[in-house]
């Protein structure tokens, strides 16, 4: 096989994520880790292209040597860690990031079985690549076939519930099937040494998640095992999306309930120096509330013009807007978007166990005086408003031809100061 293994990936004709080619279960040879199934991918390389010479560019993680109890063959271990010491394997940390980073730096194609939803904010080109990524597949015979990826589009949501899950890997946190080990997640802990709040919900806004060294919860910086200090209350995070973009994220407990808008009051979360006057003006000053209970989140619009919301749909999509009813809770699901205004969204994070503790966001709202317009009354919006089964736009769009516009509500009144 080493006639086939470039030394820099600028000479290469195809990049491989060797880890995950080598633990592809399902190709190949029975066992975790097997070397084989990538003598499997190059001759499929080679019928693919009709070159014998055919060339690739391995990156492999730190860990897949350091399982080297899982293959079978132990020539196999040390093949590899000759080919790690000739520089004909890249070995790195992380190799999803750096395979990435090669392949968007030099537009080479990439053998691998993974989707990589959890890069997607980082590289927004994967969204609907359906050319440059190439799985391994098994045919009849034992050989192998190399199959185009429609990687498609994921949304925030599942992005976000994607990038958690990789965090608790690292920290040695999933079980079985990648499932969240909730009996420690959902604890709360403190490290032995008094000087330390890495994990101390009474102190700061954020914690870490414990690492599991020998399943035992364990500080990152000590090395100490953690104390348990009780249980961790369910909790769930709110994002504001403006034009696109998240411009903050609050954390609410479990049973909490929260009034969101221009400004609310001392309890509640204040968007106005999040946005320009003119869109500030448009977002009532209680615009909507937001509840947190057993697990689900309820949104109320109390709004002077209204709120819409959209539900997400399959593959990074969305449903139709419509319009919410006035003082009736609708289910706000993660990825679920309600607009106030003009690209002004309320979402809900994918992340089932955000780092940012609950109601930390009170003690970092910004102080000192609000501005006089902060308090005006709402204006209603400029931009046509499309009602019920509207569809098209992004987040944040309003209009199209024949949109209804944003009508006042009979019976209520501007805010009044």
């Amino acid at each position: 096989m080493e006639q086939h293994l470039a030394a820099s990936a600028e000479h290469a004709d195809y990049l491989v994520e060797l880890s995950n080619v080598v633990r592809q279960v399902n190709i190949g040879p029975r066992g975790p880790r097997s070397l084989r199934r990538l003598g499997l991918v190059l001759r499929a390389l080679m019928e693919t292209t009709g070159d014998p010479d055919v060339s690739v560019y391995l990156v492999a993680d730190v860990s897949l040597l350091g399982g080297h109890r899982e293959f079978a063959d132990p020539t196999e271990v040390r093949r590899l860690r000759r080919w790690v010491a000739d520089g004909l394997v890249e070995e790195v940390p992380d190799a999803d990031e750096r395979i990435l980073e090669l392949a968007r730096m030099t537009g080479t194609r990439v053998v691998t079985g993974d989707t990589y939803v959890d890069h997607r904010l980082e590289h927004p080109w994967i969204q609907g690549n359906a050319w440059q990524f190439l799985r391994p597949e098994p045919r009849v015979g034992g050989s192998v076939a190399l199959v185009p990826m429609d990687m498609g589009v994921r949304s925030a949501a599942e992005i976000s519930r994607r990038m958690e899950l990789s965090a608790l890997k690292k920290q040695g946190l999933l079980g079985p099937s990648r499932t969240p080990l909730t009996d420690v997640i959902m604890r709360s802990w403190r490290c032995p040494e008094p000087r330390c709040s890495l994990y101390d919900s009474r102190r700061g806004g954020r914690i870490l998640l414990p690492r599991m060294r020998g399943g035992v919860p364990t500080c990152e910086l000590h090395g100490a095992p953690l104390v348990d200090d009780g249980p961790r209350r369910g909790t769930t995070q709110l994002k504001v999306v403006i034009d696109g973009a998240c411009a903050a994220r609050y954390t609410l407990d479990e049973g909490a309930q929260v009034q969101v808008g221009r400004l609310p009051g001392p309890e509640g979360i204040a968007l106005h120096h999040l946005l320009s006057p003119e869109v500030a003006a448009q977002v009532s000053r209680t615009h909507v509330t937001v509840s947190a209970r057993n697990g689900s989140v309820v949104v109320q619009d109390v709004s002077s013009y209204g709120t819409r919301m959209r539900p997400a749909g399959r593959r990074g999509g969305f449903g139709p807007w419509e319009q919410l009813p006035p003082r009736t809770g609708r289910p706000l699901r993660p990825g679920d978007e309600a607009e106030l205004a003009p690209g002004v969204v309320l979402t809900r994070s994918g992340r089932r166990f955000p780092a940012e503790l609950a109601d930390a966001w009170r003690s970092e709202a910004p102080r000192g005086r609000v501005p006089t317009r902060a308090s005006e009354p709402t204006r209603q919006a400029d931009l046509p408003f499309r009602m019920n089964g509207g569809t098209g736009g992004g987040a944040g769009t309003h209009g199209g031809a024949g949109a209804a516009g944003r009508r006042h509500r009979d019976g209520e009144g501007p805010d009044t100061p």
